[in-house]
């Protein structure tokens, strides 16, 4: 029997192998160098976007329960003469600014933070735009006494019913729970070097693969780049990447362009179609999925055990 589990799962590793190669839907650029992209040092950040995006903006501080969480980004920003509130993942522009946000991993006063942001546009009647760019919210132990995980459940609780448009822009990494916390909006854009997933490539290729050094053909298999996410229905469109003042250009265009239409809409029509929206991703149509030889080899790493 536990000779049969084995050769099952190499089997599926095999498949998911297969998966990886010869995949170039990211614009050309295998999937690993898309994460590498998402990650690269000097990356254009949320700060960065919020500041050539808005006309004025004002950074508003504090969960009013714990702290300031400086890795995650809020305020008050006006464009075209619209009031907007800016929520994002930041990373920091530099090494010093890194280590000081935490590599964009927020702790529990961070989704706190946006949940009380997002409460009071709801009151005022002002649209949200969330930049997310996080390996995912940070796992240390004061984290975890604080409540991580209820913290994020209940950003996912209230931003599924928000009764205000939401916006969500992955401008980097979109990682596990970390992104999930500020990820729920009306409509999910992605720009075009950004990945989204559960975890990281790494970390698949640690628990599933059994091998970290699988890293790369780990990021294959997972289909994290904006090209698959498009093609699966889970974000509504890529975003090009170009220079950061262009770039910012276009996330502008596209947030006038879906708040004018968006704020137009009664709230009611707009929860119901969020919820739609969240309810039908990763429905299954039939025939098997890309994803089934993931859940084969999770399986049976399990039942090996």
């Amino acid at each position: 029997m536990a000779e049969e589990k084995k050769q099952g799962l190499k089997s599926s590793l095999e498949h998911i192998e297969t998966l990886a190669v010869d995949d170039q839907n990211c614009g050309g650029k295998s999937s690993w160098d898309c994460v590498l992209l998402s990650r690269q040092s000097g990356r254009t950040g949320a700060k960065a976007f919020i500041d050539m995006i808005c006309d004025e903006f004002m950074e508003i501080h504090g969960d009013r329960t714990y702290g300031d969480d400086p890795a995650m980004i809020g305020g008050i920003g006006m464009v075209e003469g619209r009031a907007i509130t800016f929520i994002g993942n930041r990373k920091g522009a530099n090494f010093r600014e890194n280590v000081a946000c935490n590599y964009g991993m927020s702790n529990p006063e961070g989704y706190r933070k946006a949940l009380r942001l997002a409460k009071q546009a709801e009151k005022f009647g002002r649209p949200v735009v969330c930049f997310i760019d996080t390996p995912g919210a940070y796992p240390g132990l004061g984290s975890e006494e604080r409540g991580i995980g209820e913290a994020i459940a209940q950003n996912l609780k209230v931003f599924s019913t928000l009764k205000t448009p939401v916006l969500c822009f992955i401008i980097g990494e979109g990682g596990s729970g970390g992104a999930l916390g500020i990820g729920v909006g009306d409509k999910l854009y992605m720009l075009e070097n950004a990945v989204y997933s559960v975890i990281t490539p790494e970390g698949f290729a640690s628990i599933l693969l059994r091998d970290p050094s699988k890293a790369k053909e780990a990021a294959e298999a997972m289909k994290m780049t904006s090209q698959h996410l498009k093609q699966f229905g889970v974000i509504h469109d890529i975003i090009e990447e170009k220079s950061p003042e262009q770039t910012a250009a276009l996330i502008k265009q596209t947030i006038i362009r879906d708040f004018d239409n968006l704020c137009s809409k009664p709230v009611e029509h707009l929860v119901r179609y969020r919820l739609q929206k969240i309810r039908g991703i990763g429905e299954v149509k039939g025939g098997k999925e890309w994803w089934h030889p993931l859940l084969e080899v999770f399986s049976r790493t399990q039942s090996l055990r």
